[in-house]
């Protein structure tokens, strides 16, 4: 069994790979699916996107911040989960 796609989507991989061998026109093509035009032009690949941010960020806490919040739990006496 492959990835579901979320409740909203509806280019599915079978979609996506009529589309992009399909010779009718994006109008066409997007009446006959019920999707945006739109879709239809960006729809080059049969892949699936990625998701996600483009520009993961760390989650690794810096020794400032990690000092400060040791600080504070220290000065409250509450729990970490508490502190979130």
């Amino acid at each position: 069994m492959g990835p579901v796609p979320h409740g909203s989507a509806t280019a599915t991989q079978v979609v996506r790979r009529s589309i992009h061998h399909g010779q009718e026109s994006l109008r066409g093509l997007a009446r006959r699916y019920g999707i945006n035009q739109k879709t239809v032009a960006k729809r080059t690949s049969t892949a699936d996107l990625p998701t996600g941010p483009k520009k993961p960020h760390s989650t690794m806490l810096s020794r400032k911040d990690d000092a400060v919040i040791a600080a504070f739990r220290r000065y409250t006496l509450l729990p970490f989960g508490d502190c979130l």
